[in-house]
C-alpha cells in the first residue's frame, strides 16, 4: 500500500506530507483547493507524464516521493526490482521524483537512478489511477485477456504453466529454422571456409603440451656448445684428472673402518656412502648424455617452423593450442550440420509440426477454461451493474480464435469485453463506452471483480463518481468501499455518500498567506468529520439539520459497512 507521500514545490503545493493507511481514506475539499493536484503528484512519481508547469512558480525544482510497504513477498513486483537490479528491503519501495526547470526529471528506486520508462514500469504494479477521462487499463483491450485469465484462477494458472513451456520450445525450433534458412550463397561460402579451416588444422596435427615442449628443444638447440661444455666439465670434475670420485671413495673406507671402532661415526659414514654412490650415478648419466649428443642443425630449423605455424594458428583461430583444438571441434559440427542441412532440417521441420500439433491441444485447453470462466464473470460483472443501478446493461466476453496455426504466448485466442448501456443498443467495444457516468460505473464494477485479482496495491479514483446523485451515489460508495476491502483505495469524492463509507477521511484546503497561495492537508477526525459531511451535503451554510443529516449519514454507513463484511 502507499504508505507515506511527499511533496514539494508542485503546482500550488509548497511542501505536504501525509501518511495512509488500508482501506478507504477520501479525500474532499472545496473546488479548486489541490485535491487533484495531490493526485497527479502520484501520477507523476509512479512514472507519469512530466512538465515544468508542475513547478511552484518561483522555485526551481519540484520533489516527489512516494513509499510504498507490501507485506506478500511474493508481489510480482518484487521480480521486476530484481531484473533491474534494485535491492529491497522489509518489502519498503520508495520512488523518487525531480522536475527540474530545465526540462530535466531525475527518478530513483530505493535510491538507485532509473529511468522514467523503469519507473512507470514498477510504477504500474503498485498504483492504478481512475479517473473519469483517465485511459485506464482495464480500457485497453489487449488487457481483457490477462483481466480474464486472472479470474480463472488456479485451474488457469496450472494449464498455462504447461502451455509456456511448450510455446518457449516451439519459439526456440521455429527461430533455429529460420536461421538455418539462409540463401544458398551464403551455406555455401561458409561451407568452403569451414572445409578450408578444418583441413588447415588437420593437417596441422596440434597436441595438447607441444608448443611448449618445442619452446624447451629450441632453447636447448640454440645453447648447444653451452650445454655440452658445461656437461663434460662436470663429468670432468667427477671422474677426470681430479680424480674427485676416488677421492670420495677413499674416505668412505675409511670413515666404515672407523665405524667399526666407534659406534658414533656410522652416520657419517652412511651419509658418505650415499653421497658417494649418488654421485658416481650423475657421473654415469653426465656420461651417456654426452654420448648421445649431436647437434643437428636441421632439428632447430624444423622446431622453429613449427613454432612458427602454432603462432600463426593462434592468431587466427585462439590464444592457446587448447583453443585452437576446441574451435576445429565447434567448425568440424557446424560444418557437418551444413552438409547434412536438408536432412536435418526435414527432422527438425517434423518436430516443429508435433511441437504445433501440441500446442492445439493445450491452447485449446486454454480456450475451454476462458469459455467457461467468460460466463461466470459476465455473471458477476452483471450483477455488479445491476447493484449500480444499470439493469439494462449487457456485459459480454467476446473470445475468438487466431488464424488457424498461429499462436502467441497467451494461446490462440483473442478476447475483447463488450457491453450494451441501454436497451436496443448494439453491443460495442468496452472502449467505446462514451458517457461520463455510464463509464465509471461500468468501471467501478469491473474493479469490483477484478481488484482482488490484479495484485495492484493501491487504487485511486479521482472523481470518478461525477455527476450522479441519489441511489446510484449510495451504490458507488458502496462498491467503492467493496474494492477497498482487497486493495488500498484513495478517493476523491464530492459525494457525502462516499465520504461516509471512509475509513479515513482527509480535507484538502486552499489557504492565501502574503501573496502566495498553498494547499494543506488535515486529519478529518469525530465532530470535524461530521461538519465536513455537513458541509457537503448542503453546499454551502453548515446548519443544525445538516449536521444532524451528516451524522445519520455516518451511522448508515458504519451500518451499512458491517453487511459488507
Amino acid at each position: 500500500m502507499l504508505s507515506e507521500l511527499s511533496i514539494k514545490n508542485f503546482a500550488i503545493i509548497e511542501e505536504l506530507h501525509v501518511s495512509f493507511e488500508e482501506g478507504l481514506t477520501v479525500l474532499t475539499g472545496e473546488t479548486g483547493a489541490g485535491k487533484s493536484i495531490i493526485i497527479d503528484a502520484v501520477q507523476l512519481v509512479a512514472g507519469g507524464r512530466g512538465s515544468v508547469e508542475f513547478i511552484r512558480h518561483g522555485t526551481k525544482k519540484a520533489e516527489l516521493e512516494a513509499m510504498f510497504v507490501i507485506p506478500s513477498d511474493d508481489h510480482p513486483v518484487f521480480s521486476k526490482l530484481a531484473e533491474f537490479g534494485i535491492d529491497s528491503e522489509d518489502g519498503t519501495i520508495i520512488l523518487q521524483r525531480e522536475l527540474n526547470q530545465s526540462g530535466k526529471t531525475t527518478c530513483r528506486v530505493n535510491g538507485k537512478l532509473v529511468t522514467i520508462a523503469i519507473l512507470r514500469e514498477l510504477g504500474s504494479q503498485l498504483i492504478d489511477i481512475h479517473g473519469q477521462h483517465e485511459n485506464q487499463e482495464l480500457m485497453h483491450q489487449k488487457q481483457h485477456i490477462h483481466l480474464l485469465d486472472a479470474f480463472a484462477g488456479e485451474p488457469f494458472k496450472g494449464a498455462m504453466k504447461s502451455y509456456a513451456g511448450l510455446y518457449e520450445d516451439y519459439v526456440k525450433l521455429r527461430k533455429k529454422l529460420s536461421l538455418a534458412s539462409e540463401n544458398e550463397q551464403q551455406i555455401a561460402q561458409r561451407i568452403d571456409l569451414y572445409s578450408f579451416q578444418l583441413r588447415e588444422l588437420d593437417e596441422a596435427a596440434l597436441q595438447d603440451g607441444e608448443e611448449e615442449s618445442l619452446e624447451g628443444e629450441r632453447l636447448k638447440l640454440q645453447h648447444f656448445n653451452r650445454l655440452f661444455d658445461r656437461l663434460n666439465n662436470a663429468y670432468d670434475a667427477l671422474q677426470g684428472d681430479s680424480h674427485a670420485l676416488d677421492f670420495l671413495g677413499n674416505a668412505m673406507s675409511d670413515l666404515e673402518d672407523a665405524a667399526t671402532v666407534d659406534k658414533d661415526l656410522t652416520t657419517l659414514a652412511e651419509s658418505a656412502g650415499e653421497s658417494f654412490y649418488t654421485l658416481q650415478d650423475v657421473a654415469h648419466d653426465i656420461k651417456g648424455m654426452i654420448d648421445e649428443m649431436e647437434f643437428d642443425p636441421m632439428r632447430l630449423e624444423a622446431v622453429e617452423d613449427r613454432l612458427a605455424l602454432i603462432t600463426s594458428l593462434k592468431r587466427k583461430y585462439g590464444a592457446s593450442i587448447d583453443e585452437i583444438l576446441q574451435y576445429r571441434d565447434k567448425i568440424a559440427d557446424r560444418l557437418d550440420e551444413l552438409v547434412n542441412r536438408d536432412g536435418r532440417l526435414e527432422k527438425e521441420q517434423q518436430r516443429l509440426e508435433h511441437l504445433r500439433a501440441d500446442l492445439e491441444i493445450e491452447a485449446g485447453e486454454l480456450s475451454e477454461i476462458r469459455k467457461q470462466s467468460a460466463g461466470m464473470l459476465e455473471s458477476a460483472i452483471m450483477e455488479q451493474l445491476r447493484q449500480l443501478h444499470m439493469e439494462k446493461a449487457v456485459f459480454e466476453v467476446r473470445i475468438d480464435r487466431k488464424e488457424a496455426g498461429v499462436f502467441d504466448y497467451n494461446g490462440f485466442d483473442d478476447v475483447a469485453f463488450y457491453i450494451s448501456t441501454n436497451v436496443g443498443e448494439p453491443m460495442k467495444p468496452l472502449v467505446k463506452v462514451a458517457s461520463g457516468g455510464e463509464l465509471s460505473r461500468v468501471m467501478l464494477a469491473l474493479k469490483t471483480i477484478f481488484s482482488k485479482h490484479q495484485g495492484i496495491t493501491s487504487i485511486i479514483f479521482d472523481e470518478v463518481d461525477t455527476g450522479v446523485s441519489g441511489r446510484v451515489a449510495q451504490a458507488i460508495a458502496e462498491k467503492i468501499a467493496m474494492v477497498a476491502m482487497n486493495s488500498q483505495v484513495l478517493c476523491i469524492s464530492h459525494l457525502p455518500q462516499v465520504a461516509a463509507m471512509a475509513d479515513h477521511h482527509y480535507l484538502i484546503q486552499k489557504e492565501v498567506t502574503g501573496e502566495r497561495t498553498r494547499t494543506s492537508i488535515q486529519d478529518v477526525m469525530a465532530e470535524d468529520r461530521t461538519r465536513e459531511l455537513s458541509r457537503m451535503l448542503s453546499g454551502a451554510e453548515v446548519t443544525p439539520l445538516t449536521l444532524r443529516h451528516a451524522e445519520e449519514l455516518l451511522q448508515l454507513a458504519d451500518a451499512r459497512k458491517t453487511t459488507l463484511l
